[in-house]
């Protein structure tokens, strides 16, 4: 999977807000190259909640274990819930320990840092990734349209 099929993906949902940070739109530089994915369906930049998943396209300070310093390589980070990251790491996400070394690519992992948040983590997705990545973005995206109905008192 390419990062623009990831987006692709993800802006077909409803209600979702992408953001790519780049020069001169007043983001830190940080944070430039990467992608963000708000549940937002008036379209504004939500005040009180995290992205349900991100893009990003290089090293953070602390979060070196991917090695997203070479070329061309990406993560794709998925908040899909306490369920999911069970599934896929076998244990609750609190019992996740980070920090244990490169990440593999094409796989389905803890988040390198946010794991003990419930975070998964896909290093450069392809083949035996790409259905895991769709089902797991669509699930983090229902959990964040649940949230956002919850604090809206919307329904539907």
């Amino acid at each position: 999977m390419t990062e623009e099929e990831i987006i692709s993906f993800v802006d077909a949902l409803d209600g979702v807000l992408t953001l790519r940070p780049g020069p001169g739109d007043g983001s830190p530089e940080i944070g430039w190259g990467d992608t963000f994915f708000y549940h937002s369906p008036d379209g504004t930049v939500p005040q009180a909640t995290q992205p349900f998943a991100t893009i990003v396209t290089k090293d953070y300070p602390g979060d070196e274990e991917s090695r997203l310093d070479r070329p061309g390589a990406f993560r794709v980070n998925v908040a899909a819930g306490r369920a999911a990251f069970v599934r896929w790491v076998g244990c609750e996400p609190r019992e996740h320990v980070s920090g244990t070394g490169p990440v593999a690519e094409d796989t389905v992992v803890a988040h390198p840092v946010y794991g003990s948040l419930g975070w998964l983590a896909v290093t450069n997705p392809g083949p035996r990734t790409a259905e895991a990545v769709r089902e797991l973005l669509a699930e983090a995206h229902r959990l964040a349209r649940a949230r956002h109905e919850r604090r809206s008192g919307a329904s539907g």
